[in-house]
């Protein structure tokens, strides 16, 4: 499948070589390693960084069209893993790959450390390749970095574990506020645009969750086996219930297109394209028990995304951002290029940016995690068996065709 794994077995993985900047300059020079006398540094492997290290001012892509830099000191970055959001700042869009490419190459910057999500790093490819092309002495080099945890090949993504412990807050008010009224509905919307790992992991943490809707498993609101027959079930077993909604989940119904919407190849700005499912759920349901004289309904509407999004990071994805950056630089003071930085089967591995960019990681509702997540809240799948079969007999015939 894979990569160029550190400390990892040969016979563990089918190895692919990663680029080098070696690939297409030849007689690259090489420099004595500053850390070498260094007693923190005594028994590993030597490698350093240069302190010169600029980030452009302006965020995102357009910040390699910023003329301005601010350079990156210990004191300046001392205390940022305790801060929520990124100093580095961040946007949508704007990118140019011959501009930004011209930018690098006018500064002459000889590393660029790119962090992101899918969308970002199939720009990052774009970047590679250009550089590549240029034959520049520039290391190019990805860190996944997105809530959604929708990047292929790697087990996951920073961000990730701070937004399944955060959502639990949130679903832990929806199941105090459901439990405190009769005949209540907390609703919670979730990140999750076309992957509802976010909602899958937290209703699986919280077990306080009925019923979780994510992109990936469809489902259908009136009629035998609809959302709200189920609705309408769990009130009068229990009084109350929690429903947990990906915001990617049912946006065909929105839209009123019997097609899925799903990520156009290379889209970094999917936010248009998507209505708010969260508020239209709600009001389907309180529409629904409208007509309903013999049952009164109380519904509460939480939306924690911007709370869940601002917050620091907790000490597990810490931990795990120190393991990537060091593993990101070193990658890139050894000369590798056109790679991500990843966690494979709990090994971090260098892979090139081609596997990252084949398409982005979904939840599989034929696996083990998703028929956890039913057998926990005890819903329905709301898919027929027909879909259900077709998507699994569709996942063998791709694994049978990859080996």
């Amino acid at each position: 499948m894979v990569l160029d794994c550190a400390n990892s077995s040969v016979s563990d993985f089918v190895l692919e070589d990663v680029p080098h900047l070696s690939d297409y300059i030849p007689d690259l020079p090489t420099y004595p390693d500053p850390l070498q006398d260094n007693p923190s540094y005594a028994v590993v492997k030597q490698y350093y960084v240069n302190k010169d290290d600029t980030v452009a001012q302006q965020g995102g892509y357009p910040g390699f069209y910023s003329r301005n830099t601010v350079p990156l000191t210990p004191k300046v970055v001392n205390d940022i893993h305790k801060r929520g959001g990124t100093i580095l700042g961040t946007s949508y869009g704007g990118h140019d790959t011959s501009k930004i490419v011209d930018s690098i190459q006018d500064r002459g910057i000889n590393q660029v450390y790119i962090l992101g999500g899918y969308g970002t790093q199939m720009e990052a490819a774009l970047i590679f390749e250009e550089v590549r092309r240029r034959g520049l002495k520039v290391s190019v080099v990805g860190i996944p970095k997105t809530i959604d945890n929708d990047i292929p090949v790697i087990d996951k993504s920073i961000g990730f574990d701070t937004a399944v412990e955060e959502a639990q807050r949130a679903i832990n008010s929806a199941h105090v506020e459901a439990e405190s009224t009769e005949n209540c509905i907390g609703v919670v919307k979730l990140m999750g645009r076309y992957s509802g790992f976010i909602a899958m992991y937290a209703t699986l943490a919280s077990r306080d969750v009925d019923c979780c809707l994510i992109p990936e498993s469809h489902f259908y609101l009136e009629g035998p086996g609809g959302l709200l027959e189920f609705i309408e079930k769990r009130l009068k077993e229990q009084s109350h219930m929690v429903i947990v909604v990906a915001e990617g989940a049912g946006q065909e119904l929105l839209s009123e297109n019997p097609t899925p919407i799903k990520r156009v190849q290379g889209d970094a700005t999917p936010d248009q394209l998507f209505q708010d499912v969260g508020l239209w759920l709600s009001q389907k349901i309180k529409d629904h028990f409208a007509k309903r004289k013999n049952m009164t309904l109380s519904l509460k509407y939480i939306d924690p995304t911007y709370m869940i999004r601002a917050i620091p990071s907790n000490a597990s994805d810490n931990v795990f951002c120190t393991l990537l950056a060091q593993s990101a630089v070193h990658g890139a003071m050894a000369g590798y290029t056109g790679f991500t930085v990843g966690p494979v089967n709990g090994r971090n591995c260098y892979i090139p940016f081609h596997l990252i960019n084949e398409g982005e990681k979904n939840v599989v509702i034929t696996d083990r995690m998703w028929a956890r997540l039913l057998a926990s809240t005890h819903q329905p799948s709301f898919s027929n068996t027909k879909e259900m079969v077709g998507a699994r007999d569709e996942k063998t015939e791709n694994q049978t065709s990859d080996s």
